[in-house]
């Protein structure tokens, strides 16, 4: 009697989901409990693991397709055999077979467009770099080996012909033969996550009074402090000392001094907060995410470290769950990991503000009216003015500036 793999419950706001990819094929053997297939929603991707140990008999929703909470999605068939690979073969097949059989292992768990297209170019998947979940291939990585491929003869011949022929409008052809075989465009479906982080940042324009307001702050005595104890932080705790945890702690210390900016507007209330649930901005694989640390003024600094570390790692290997992301007072987003100088972030509803931190910069500034060079952040605040006014929002970040400029006010809670 077959076994039904069913779409799980997966929150009370997930209706449905989209199948991202079926680890497993029909006919394949698969443990109790080892994934089957990959759900990817509104909000988070989860894996299914089958219910029953035996054989896949049959996959009912391809990658793509949209399916509903408690679907059957596919079959399993626990008293089946798997499917035996022929040991005999004709003199021709014998000749390519070692190049299938590699083909077929590297790709076993890829899905079927990616592993045709692998097939249809004559590539070996183990030379390709995979940059998806758990370094899977993705499509992409395959039409860049593709191009790679095509441009490397054109690459070595260029010298000879640029010494053959000097015309300046021969190179105009350089591009479209760089391109190979490549289409002009790709056309990729959003995926449920993307569709919804899009969604929620135009409500959250569209919704809000959005304003945004700008300071610098000069990270010396943080990067000094950091840099004295951080050796004996990580014997210490076992975490690395970064410097979210002070920014954390200055919001947390500001955020007391104007409560508005922790508020949200709830109907025609205003609902003040006096707990501190920050939200972490972290790039994963499917897009931007915002996991919550809970009860960060609770915390320690090497708590706070090491629960940053906890959920990065989660959004990274495609593992964070629904309840890691409800909720959260405010946010801090550092694009400055990825070089960002400076930026306006988006709220993130029905949160009433978002501190954007920036890359650290060395410039010249004035201090007791010499010149000297000082390792420079700017910040930006982006704020709710329905409930915020902009004396309030200047205040907050004049907080969060004097705390990272002088760390000892963490410790002292001034």
């Amino acid at each position: 009697m077959s076994i039904e793999i069913k779409v799980p419950e997966m929150g009370e706001s997930i209706t449905e989901a989209t199948i991202a990819n079926w680890v497993k094929k029909e006919g394949e053997r698969v443990e109790q409990d080892e994934v089957l297939v990959e759900l990817e929603t509104d909000k988070v991707t989860m894996e299914v693991p089958a219910p029953s140990a035996g054989v896949l008999q049959k996959i009912n929703k391809k990658p793509g397709e949209t399916v509903k909470i408690k679907e059957v999605i596919g079959l399993i068939d626990p008293s089946a055999s798997a499917k035996s690979t022929p040991t005999t073969s004709t003199p021709s097949s014998t000749n390519t077979a070692p190049t299938n059989t590699n083909s077929a292992t590297q790709n076993d768990t890829l899905p079927p467009a990616v592993r045709k297209l692998i097939d249809d170019n004559g590539l070996n998947p183990a030379s390709i770099s995979g940059t998806g979940k758990n370094g899977q291939i993705t499509k992409e990585d395959v039409l860049n080996a593709i191009a790679s491929k095509q441009s490397a003869p054109a690459a070595v011949s260029a010298p000879a012909a640029a010494k053959a022929a000097p015309s300046p409008e021969i190179p105009k052809a350089v591009p479209a033969a760089s391109r190979g075989n490549l289409p002009r465009e790709n056309v990729v479906p959003m995926t449920k996550l993307r569709q919804t982080i899009a969604n929620r940042l135009v409500a959250a324009q569209h919704n809000a009074a959005h304003l945004t307001t700008f300071n610098e702050v000069d990270m010396s005595a943080v990067m000094d402090l950091r840099n004295k104890y951080k050796d004996k932080f990580k014997d210490a705790h076992n975490v690395g000392l970064g410097f979210m945890s002070f920014f954390a702690k200055a919001v947390i210390g500001a955020l007391k001094h104007v409560p508005a900016i922790n508020a949200e507007i709830r109907g025609t209330d205003i609902v003040y907060k006096n707990y501190y649930d920050i939200g972490v901005a972290v790039g994963g694989p499917k897009g931007l995410v915002v996991p919550i640390v809970r009860d960060t003024d609770l915390l320690t600094f090497a708590q706070i470290e090491s629960e940053i570390v906890r959920l990065a790692n989660k959004v990274k290997d495609g593992k964070i769950d629904l309840s890691d992301m409800e909720g959260g007072t405010f946010t801090i987003s550092n694009g400055g990991i990825y070089g960002s100088m400076m930026s306006t972030p988006i709220l993130n509803p029905p949160q009433s503000g978002i501190l954007g931190l920036h890359n650290i910069v060395k410039r010249a500034v004035v201090v007791n009216d010499q010149i000297v060079i000082r390792p420079m952040m700017y910040v930006a605040l982006s704020y709710d003015h329905r409930i915020v006014d902009g004396k309030e929002a200047v205040t907050f970040l004049v907080k969060v500036k004097e705390a990272i400029e002088d760390p000892t006010r963490l410790l002292l809670d001034v």
